[in-house]
């Protein structure tokens, strides 16, 4: 028993862990902006719930990020490697550009906005597709499942500060202080950047465009034959369609069910926070004990229930006045759903990295990530009409319904009794 404790404790604290949090927490901060901070802000100025919504197109470039991944592949940058190099240019414009979102009025110009959002969007993309490659470079197959569990929990740790830290600021301080302090959390990533080594990996020798485009396609296909190979990708797309679309406006359906933003960022930085760590431990520790394919069904039924959290929510609510039991009751959606998400997105993150070729990791990463955030960016830009004419109620189940059909692809992809 001691040895087997042990043996955990070891693989758990070590630095190759230690770096999975930071560039977790590097990469979840400018995805959360976006998904939280942005959404509260536009509200907060009057801007209608269709509008907020149709902001989702502004993340784009996370849907066409393998675009560009293949170059990313062969080129460095600054001098530091293919995977630094890009990391820390990222990590740079990110810093600027949040900390410049809040100097404009919503009211005034949206569309300056709307620009910004999708550069943050261009650059926090190019960051994962870095992040992504030096992640499965650093670990060994082995190490996959707790270091991208542990990645995954850290970046949705990350969701704090936009989520729950900056909106408790806005109550003190102008919208403009609050996106400079937010942009300021950068910081840690560009630190973690200049100070980790290159990973070493078989770099392409040549930089023929057959090598850098077609080569990392044509190699997954291969591998897996067409058919099995557009089952995998019909999965990446579908699994997490469901919370997707359920959490896309998360901050306004709070809002409009009463709370202030006071009260959600208060809870949800008491909610979120200690499901998210104990998802992070017990996902990696279950995934080395049971597997990929076991965690994808045991996680995702957990997530798909979390959604349901939400439905009972709008059925209670609005709220005319905000008492012990509406606290407590939005403590327990933010928290099961911090807890259903961050351990799904935890194997399905792991499965990803499972499926790339070492030889070409920041484009096959890139390509399958890329497939998942199409929901997240194209059908949740219609999310808001949807609420406006479904209701809330009503739209939760259907994104209930919507987690479904992933789930039953893990029959062909993920076998529960294939290691």
């Amino acid at each position: 028993m001691n040895f087997t404790q042990n043996s955990i404790f070891k693989t758990i604290f070590t630095t190759k862990m230690l770096i999975c949090i930071f560039t977790g927490f590097a990469s979840g901060l400018p995805f959360y902006l976006l998904l939280q901070l942005l959404p509260a802000w536009l509200e907060s100025e009057g801007i209608n719930i269709k509008t907020i919504g149709a902001f989702s197109l502004t993340q784009i470039p996370y849907i066409l990020k393998f675009v560009w991944a293949p170059f990313m592949d062969n080129i460095s940058l600054l001098g530091l490697g293919r995977r630094r190099g890009w990391m820390l240019a990222s990590q740079i414009v990110l810093l600027l550009f949040i900390a410049l979102l809040g100097f404009f009025s919503p009211s005034l110009d949206i569309w300056l906005i709307a620009t910004i959002c999708f550069i943050i969007a261009l650059f926090s993309a190019t960051q994962d597709i870095a992040l992504d490659a030096f992640r499965r470079e650093l670990l060994l197959d082995k190490e996959l499942g707790l270091g991208n569990s542990i990645h995954t929990n850290a970046y949705r740790v990350a969701g704090l500060v936009p989520g729950s830290l900056s909106l408790i600021l806005s109550n003190y301080l102008p919208w403009d202080s609050v996106f400079v302090i937010t942009g300021l959390f950068m910081i840690p990533a560009i630190i973690m950047t200049l100070l980790v080594k290159e990973p070493i990996n078989q770099a392409p020798k040549t930089h023929h465009i057959e090598d850098i485009i077609i080569n990392p396609f044509r190699e997954f296909i291969t591998r897996n034959g067409v058919k099995t190979a557009m089952i995998i990708l019909a999965f990446i797309f579908l699994y997490k369609l469901g919370d997707s679309m359920a959490t896309s406006l998360a901050t306004p359906f709070y809002l409009q069910m009463g709370y202030s933003r006071f009260d959600i960022g208060w809870i949800a930085k008491n909610a979120s926070l200690w499901p998210s760590v104990f998802g992070a431990l017990l996902g990696g520790v279950l995934m080395i004990k049971i597997g990929i394919n076991r965690a994808l069904w045991s996680f995702g039924f957990v997530q798909v229930f979390s959604i349901l959290g939400f439905a009972w929510l709008s059925i209670e609510g609005p709220f005319s006045e905000i008492g012990l039991y509406e606290k407590i009751l939005l403590a327990i959606v933010i928290g099961f759903e911090a807890l259903g998400v961050g351990l799904g997105s935890a194997a399905f993150v792991a499965f990803i990295a499972k499926t790339t070729n070492p030889l070409y990791t920041a484009t096959q990463f890139a390509l399958f990530t890329s497939i998942a955030s199409v929901p997240r960016t194209l059908i949740n830009a219609t999310t808001g009409i949807m609420v406006e004419y479904l209701g809330w109620t009503s739209f939760f189940c259907l994104c209930t319904i919507l987690a479904i059909p992933g789930m039953l692809l893990l029959f062909k992809v993920a076998p529960w009794n294939r290691k």
